[in-house]
């Protein structure tokens, strides 16, 4: 990279910018003071006209379906599938690379899939659609933590339980925990309407649609963005993704099978210096890391529990931990974008 694209600043456009992921983008920006020359919010005709906070300068949100992206070198699009149907291309066709935080590219073979810290040469293969996508929250928070061991012992299975939070659902999932657990707390009743049963004080083992196999869409994001983003199809994935009543952090309860034996040491040891990974896993009461304590409002992945899987000669267990807004959408959506203006823009 030259001196003179060292000193370049971005013109950088949201959609989505009013919503729970689009606010933590913009923070993530100037908290990393990503190179930007003008910042362009989105969203629809309902929010066109409010303004939002950029660092200390109040910017008036624009309407999403008569902005012209002409001009605009990166837009993050974190609104909905169905806004990235109707406006991603159009945006890449103007000239911007499109960053998107919803599932609605990630399956198609022509568009890079990204975890930074895990694949970032995919990032290369941006320029057939102009689109680079991001991989759903609880994928992404498990393969930080496992592609390193991925690479040393190889995966041949991954059985995996999540613990979701409600933020994952969005603000109306953060609101019906917060006035239902209200509700129960002064003995009245309130009906579930973002859940199809009552998240407070309870679990829910669906998350998105039920599948003709059985699995949720939560479960089978899972399975085919880890055999995308690890480029390893045989790698068999068995997951069930559960909403529980946290407001911001996933955890999962991993057991993986590798291909050659390792011992918990020498993962604890890889974890250690795998970049995006912080170890919590001292054997005792306490030293575990859990959503509330750790994950939520940071950048990291956590990992504890490691230990030798006792039914099996080449199992490992692991409990990882991560804001699922944060790193899960927001951060590695800008470390994206850092890895595209220093190698590629």
């Amino acid at each position: 990279m030259s001196a003179s694209s060292a000193e370049r600043k971005f013109k950088v456009a949201m959609v989505g910018a009013t919503g729970a992921v689009g606010e933590t983008l913009i923070g993530i920006l100037k908290e990393r003071k990503f190179p930007i020359s003008e910042f362009v919010p989105l969203a629809s005709e309902r929010s066109a006209g409010s303004q939002v906070d950029f660092g200390n300068q109040k910017v008036t949100v624009k309407d999403l379906a008569t902005y012209d992206f002409d001009g605009v070198d990166i837009a993050f699009f974190s609104a909905g599938g169905s806004v990235s149907r109707a406006h991603a291309a159009r945006a890449a066709a103007a000239g911007a690379v499109v960053i998107d935080n919803t599932s609605e590219f990630r399956y198609q073979d022509d568009i890079p899939l990204v975890v930074a810290e895990v694949n970032p040469g995919a990032i290369a293969r941006y320029t057939t659609r102009g689109i680079i996508a991001n991989p759903n929250c609880s994928t992404m928070q498990m393969l930080v933590a496992l592609a390193p061991i991925h690479r040393e012992a190889g995966l041949r299975r991954i059985n995996v339980a999540t613990y979701q939070s409600v933020s994952g659902a969005g603000r109306s999932g953060m609101e019906e925990l917060g006035r239902q657990t209200a509700a129960i707390l002064n003995f009245q009743d309130y009906e579930p309407k973002k859940f199809t049963k009552q998240i407070a004080f309870n679990v829910i083992p669906h998350i998105d649609d039920f599948q003709p196999n059985g699995y949720t869409k939560e479960e089978m994001k899972m399975v085919w963005e880890t055999r995308k983003i690890l480029e390893d199809e045989t790698i068999a994935v068995n997951p069930t993704a559960v909403r529980v009543p946290v407001f911001f952090g996933h955890s999962e309860a991993v057991h993986i099978e590798t291909r050659d034996k390792i011992t918990a040491e020498r993962a604890r040891e890889l974890l250690e210096s795998a970049p995006g990974v912080v170890v919590v896993d001292e054997r005792q009461p306490g030293g575990y890391p859990t959503p509330v304590t750790h994950a939520a409002g940071q950048d990291p992945v956590f990992v504890g529990r490691i230990r030798e899987d006792i039914s099996h000669p080449h199992g490992l267990n692991l409990w990882i931990v991560s804001d699922n807004i944060r790193k899960g959408a927001a951060l590695n959506a800008v470390q994206v974008a850092e890895l595209l203006v220093k190698s590629y823009l």
